[in-house]
């Protein structure tokens, strides 16, 4: 494909389905979306055939060869095999000839078996399994209803993946118990073989109260010191052999690529986030009638994507605070999350991310090393390609317009 047309090529629409809604086989007291407490109905509320049927249709004709699928909860294995089987065949039923079609799941672990693991693999589903750390750590929150840990069904069920070859990668919650112990979380995920990993702080919010503060259980400078603890671990001498995807995009941005987090990028994705009633929201910390753009049963997908109020808050991300437009790190976080802002009653007022501070601490912190890293990579990449590295005085690789000396070969 031509560079034009890879130009013009609309961006791809994200879909990320609340599979069984809230329902959940864990209790977790710090979820910021469910609210079930562990408790599972005699019916487990999942997607209806034929909201499923309608929304993959419309979907895959406008997916312009890229259709990408997160299954998510609750529990969304909860919604059964055969639920997924329909999926995937659905998925094929509809989908345009030479349509890459991606699926992504994440899940509590806690279902994980070897008939799961074989689908998995068979439809190369990539598997996000949540884990906090040790087992200490693991079964101090996360927990079934009657308060038992979940650590040891987890990491059999992470074991069934690997034996089954199935990618997956872990996402740990950044709260009070673990905050403190990056150092031991980098170790744990290093003698557990855990080579891609995602942090996500701990909210003191719901999904469903958009209208609230942005709160966290942990202070910004937590954070902000947690991220540069694990990053010295990362960093490994400048030659990283772990994942960690907070790391990653800064890097990215260091390589003069755009980030692939939503939070640091310079403006909210197109994505669409769907309750198990085709609801429609535009971010899925964002699912209240307030910001409701439509139901995929009854409307029409184009529809839903240009709802006026999908519009406006696309625009909430490019609407920076004065700190921001000063930053000198402003092309590393885009002023971060909208939901980590404060905001006015009209949207004119807004004040900076929640984590502001933690992203300055580490940025300010890691600066130095990404730029070492960065420039070790473009020499490598230069040299694979069957390039021989400039001249001390000669114009750099990276485009910078600096002579190579003075830039990537420093």
């Amino acid at each position: 494909m031509n560079e034009c047309a890879t130009a013009t090529r609309p961006a791809p629409i994200g879909v990320m389905w609340k599979t069984v809604s809230e329902d959940c086989n864990l209790a977790c007291d710090y979820c910021y979306y469910s609210r079930v407490g562990g408790k599972i109905g005699p019916k487990i509320n999942r997607i209806d055939s034929e909201i499923l049927e309608k929304f993959i249709r419309e979907y895959m004709e406008l997916s312009n060869g890229q259709a990408s699928f997160a299954w998510q909860g609750g529990e969304p294995l909860l919604a059964g095999l055969d639920f997924f089987k329909e999926v995937v065949s659905l998925q094929a039923k509809y989908a345009p000839s030479n349509t890459n079609i991606s699926n992504a799941i994440q899940t509590n672990g806690m279902l994980l078996n070897r008939e799961w693991a074989h689908f998995f693999k068979t439809y190369n589903f990539l598997v996000g399994v949540s884990i906090d750390g040790p087992k200490e750590i693991q079964d101090s929150r996360r927990v079934t209803r009657s308060g038992n840990g979940s650590y040891d069904r987890v990491m059999k069920g992470i074991q069934t993946l690997r034996d089954t070859n199935v990618d997956f990668n872990i996402l740990t919650v950044i709260h009070e118990g673990n905050v403190q112990r990056a150092a031991e979380l980098m170790e744990f995920y290093h003698k557990e073989g855990f080579r891609y990993v995602q942090f996500i702080p701990c909210m003191d919010f719901r999904a469903q109260e958009v209208h609230k503060s942005p709160r966290y259980l942990i202070t910004p400078e937590e954070y902000g010191q947690f991220l540069c603890d694990a990053f010295d671990v990362w960093y490994n001498d400048g030659n990283p052999t772990m994942s960690i995807r907070f790391f990653d995009n800064v890097l990215s941005v260091y390589l003069q690529q755009e980030a692939e987090i939503c939070t640091h990028r310079s403006i909210c994705p197109t994505t669409i986030v769907l309750e198990q009633n085709g609801d429609a929201y535009p971010c899925d910390f964002y699912i209240h009638d307030t910001y409701k753009i439509g139901n995929v049963g009854t409307s029409s997908l184009q529809d839903i994507l240009g709802d006026l109020v999908y519009k406006n808050f696309l625009g909430k991300k490019p609407k920076l605070p004065q700190k921001c437009m000063s930053c000198e790190y402003l092309n590393l976080c885009h002023g971060g999350c909208p939901r980590n802002r404060t905001w006015s009653e009209n949207d004119d007022f807004v004040d900076v991310d929640y984590f502001c501070k933690s992203y300055i601490q580490i940025y300010d912190y890691a600066h130095e090393r990404m730029n070492t890293l960065a420039k070790k990579i473009r020499r490598q990449q230069f040299v694979s390609a069957g390039h021989q590295l400039p001249g001390r005085n000669e114009p750099c690789i990276c485009g910078s317009g600096k002579k190579y000396k003075k830039c990537c070969g420093a």
